[in-house]
């Protein structure tokens, strides 16, 4: 395809949608938009064209999208409105392919993952097509070069995505199977991105992958991450630089050591454990151990005082005992995470976990799920309140009308986890105070400018 630069007065709305990856992936989509003229719009009433980047991880995710596109699906059958064309992007097409036009009648064209960059030249195509347009290419090679992105999130700060895919088989996973294998990004392609975005003013890098610490091991690199990391806080402009996603298996003490001996790596250890119960994690094809999750705790915790641990669970997974959620609530009160999300169990299709025997009930799996919660918050509450009097380097998201800032010190990952409150602080967004937490408000802390 070769754009032929019909896009005078044609106007884009954009709606991402996902995690931090599919951010990354908006971002580049806004970028070749507004490089080839589009004009972009928030307001669906404003656009001639509609771009939804979707996630089809797990089934809210898929139900979040289909309702952005059964919303744009009435704005373009209203004739008051100027909508005429609705292009799906993102995991979603890449998950179910041509399904999705019989699910949702309406949609003019379906893009895949690996069509990404290719999103202006589709826009101009399905405006003068008739038929409704497919582009799914396999994305099994497919190795995103992300440089040159118009970013939505805050200028400060920004995703730097190290690699593709995942090839960890997780029997509850659809990932593997929407984005393929894990493939590492060549280290120069990473570096070049993380100057470009330390240029453009972001202080704060958070790297993203499905599995950070297996960087470099497809390419028979050892210590991948770690050497990784150092190469990127040498960059002029990096302040912060935290890695996100975590598997236990993957963290050694090279790892540690590295992210203890820095100042800017942060000691924030997001690492989703899934489960503590050896015979679910074996179900789950989870190579980790109790045993194990419990000894990388107490050597990451000895090895840096003061670190932040973050973990994610599922409630309910199937055939899962009393006993053994009890087993769970107990390490929970244990490890006491600083910081902890939970799902309930989702029997994504073809997904072994789908197909095997005893699922529990719903309300079985939403209980379970709220008294791991209710444990985890009274684990942070009182967390908070040991740090009344402590002082924290923050970093200032934003400031509202009625001059409240919002901040984060290190232990808090943009998007997922609390904040910190400033009142009458004369700092502008991007720019890091010294403050003391003076008090708390739920999971957030109450923090003074000194």
């Amino acid at each position: 395809m070769t754009l032929k630069k019909q896009t005078k007065d044609v106007t884009v709305s954009f709606i991402a949608l996902g995690c931090p990856k599919n951010i990354v992936d908006s971002e580049r989509m806004l970028a070749e938009i507004a490089q080839a003229g589009f004009l972009i719009t928030h307001q669906l009433k404003d656009a001639d064209v509609v771009v939804i980047n979707t996630c089809g991880f797990i089934n809210p995710a898929r139900k979040e999208a289909l309702e952005e596109i059964k919303q744009a699906l009435e704005y373009k059958n209203n004739p008051k409105h100027r909508l005429k064309k609705i292009i799906v992007a993102g995991c979603l097409p890449q998950r179910y392919k041509e399904k999705l036009f019989y699910d949702s009648d309406g949609i003019d064209a379906i893009v895949g993952l690996a069509d990404r960059d290719n999103i202006a030249l589709i826009i101009e195509q399905t405006l003068v097509s008739e038929d409704r347009n497919c582009y799914l290419q396999e994305c099994n090679d497919f190795i995103s070069d992300d440089r040159a992105r118009l970013k939505i999130t805050p200028t400060h700060y920004a995703y730097l995505r190290i690699s593709q895919g995942c090839s960890k088989n997780c029997s509850f996973c659809t990932i593997p199977a929407i984005r393929g294998p894990f493939r590492s990004k060549p280290s120069e392609l990473v570096l070049a991105e993380a100057a470009e975005l330390a240029e453009s003013g972001a202080a704060e890098i958070n790297v993203i992958a499905q599995d950070t610490t297996y960087y470099g091991k497809d390419l028979k690199i050892n210590n991948g991450l770690s050497t990784l990391l150092k190469e990127i806080e040498a960059i002029d402009g990096v302040k912060w630089l935290r890695t996100l996603y975590l598997y236990p298996m993957g963290i050694n003490e090279r790892l540690i050591e590295t992210i203890a001996q820095s100042d800017k790596i942060l000691p924030y250890f997001d690492i989703p454990i899934q489960h503590i119960n050896n015979k679910i994690l074996k179900s789950m094809h989870r190579p980790d151990t109790r045993e194990q999750i419990r000894y990388l705790i107490e050597n990451i915790r000895s090895m840096i005082p003061g670190c932040v641990l973050r973990t994610t669970l599922i409630a309910g997974f199937p055939g899962e005992t009393d006993e053994q959620f009890e087993e769970l609530l107990e390490f929970i009160e244990w490890a006491k995470f600083d910081a902890l999300g939970c799902f309930p169990f989702y029997p994504e299709e073809n997904t072994e976990a789908a197909q095997m025997p005893n699922h529990l009930p719903e309300n079985i799996k939403q209980k379970r799920m709220g008294k791991i919660m209710l444990t985890q918050q009274k684990i942070a509450f009182d967390k908070n309140k040991k740090r009344i009097g402590t002082e924290l380097i923050c970093l200032i998201d934003s400031v509202d009308a009625d001059n409240i800032t919002l901040a984060r010190f290190f232990g808090q990952a943009p998007d997922i986890d609390s904040i910190c409150i400033i009142k009458n602080c004369s700092a502008r967004p991007g720019s890091f105070v010294n403050t003391k937490v003076v008090d708390t408000k739920d999971y957030d802390l109450i923090v003074k400018q000194i």
